[in-house]
C-alpha cells in the first residue's frame, strides 16, 4: 500500500487532536459543468452533504446522481470525482479520520465495528437518499462543529457513532461490491503513478505505450486496467485532466482561448472547444462569461 499511500491527498485537521472537518458551503455560484474535485483519493472517509442543486459524484469508476437532501459516503482509499449537473448547487463536505473513534480497551465496538471499518473490511453504499435519521445526524454535526459550544467534541462523536450504527445496519455494500472494491484498490495501487505523472504532465504528449511502460504494462493490459480503475479511456481521462486544469485558467487569468488550450496540452483549439463542450455543456468562452 506504499505507493497508494505516497500518493494520497494530503488532508490537514485544524486540530490534530479531533481530526475531522468540514468545508463550509461555498459562497459563489458553481454553473452546470464545474468541477467538485479532479480524481482524488485519501486515507479519511468523506461524506458529501447536499443542501441545494444536482451533481454527479463518481465513487470508483461508478457515476451517481445528488441532489438534495442526499448524502455520499467515500470510502477510505476511493478515488473518487465531482461535478455540477445543475444550478444552485451547494454541499457540505466533511472529512473524518475514524481513528479518532478508536477505542482504549479492546471492546466489541472496537472489535467489530471500528477496526473493521477503518481497514476497509466494512464498506458502506456510496450513495444514501431519504433517509431522516441520517440527515438528523449530518445537520446535527454540521452544527456542533460551526458553534462550537462546550463539549461540542462529545456531541460530534456521540453523532458519528450514531452514524455509523445506521450505516452499518441499512448501508453495508453487499459482498459482489466489497469483493470488486478490493480488485480495485489492488489496481489502483498499481496505476498510483500514472496518476501522479499525468497529473505533472498533462501538457505534453502522453500515449499509451509511455504510460504502460511507466508501470512495466503491456499495452493490451495497461488499457484494460485503466479502464477498469477510471472507466474512462487513456485519452477520455487525459482530456478531462487538460480541460479541468483549464477551468482555474479561465476563471483567473486573462490568458485568450488559444493560449489556454495550449497551455492545457491541445495544440488544436477546435478541439480544446469541442472537448470542453462536451464534458463541461458549454463553450469556453461562455463558461468566462458566466463566471466574471
Amino acid at each position: 500500500m506504499d505507493k497508494i499511500a505516497s500518493l494520497r491527498e494530503p488532508m490537514p485537521m485544524p486540530d490534530p487532536s479531533f481530526p475531522m472537518k468540514i468545508h463550509p458551503r461555498q459562497t459563489y455560484e458553481l454553473g452546470v459543468g464545474t468541477t467538485l474535485f479532479p480524481h482524488h483519493w485519501h486515507e479519511h472517509m468523506e461524506f458529501l452533504f447536499f443542501v441545494s442543486g444536482k451533481a454527479m459524484i463518481e465513487c470508483g469508476s461508478v457515476p451517481y446522481q445528488f441532489q438534495s437532501g442526499d448524502l455520499c459516503v467515500v470510502n477510505s482509499n476511493e478515488l473518487h470525482y465531482g461535478i455540477s449537473t445543475a444550478e444552485g448547487l451547494s454541499y457540505y463536505a466533511m472529512i473524518v479520520d475514524i481513528s479518532m473513534l478508536h477505542s482504549h480497551s479492546v471492546d466489541a465496538v472496537e472489535t467489530k465495528f471500528i477496526t473493521p471499518i477503518s481497514q476497509n473490511r466494512i464498506l458502506f453504499q456510496n450513495r444514501i437518499s431519504d433517509d431522516a435519521d441520517i440527515t438528523s445526524c449530518m445537520l446535527s454535526i454540521i452544527d456542533e462543529l460551526e458553534r462550537k459550544e462546550l463539549g461540542y467534541e462529545l456531541s460530534i462523536k456521540s453523532h458519528l457513532y450514531r452514524l455509523l450504527s445506521l450505516l452499518v445496519r441499512h448501508y453495508v455494500a453487499t459482498l459482489k461490491d466489497q469483493d470488486e472494491y478490493r480488485h480495485k484498490l489492488k489496481d489502483l495501487e498499481r496505476l498510483a503513478p500514472v496518476f501522479t505523472y499525468i497529473d505533472e504532465y498533462y501538457r505534453d504528449k502522453l500515449t499509451v505505450q509511455k504510460l504502460a511502460d511507466h508501470v512495466g504494462l503491456s499495452r493490451f493490459h495497461f488499457s484494460r486496467l485503466f479502464k477498469q480503475v477510471t472507466d474512462k479511456s487513456l485519452i477520455e481521462y487525459i482530456n478531462l485532466v487538460r480541460i479541468n486544469k483549464s477551468e482555474s485558467l479561465l476563471r483567473s487569468t486573462r490568458m485568450n482561448i488559444s493560449e489556454i488550450a495550449l497551455a492545457t496540452g491541445f495544440s488544436d483549439i477546435f478541439y480544446f472547444s469541442r472537448t470542453f463542450k462536451q464534458l463541461k455543456k458549454i463553450s469556453p468562452s461562455e463558461w468566462r462569461s458566466n463566471d466574471s
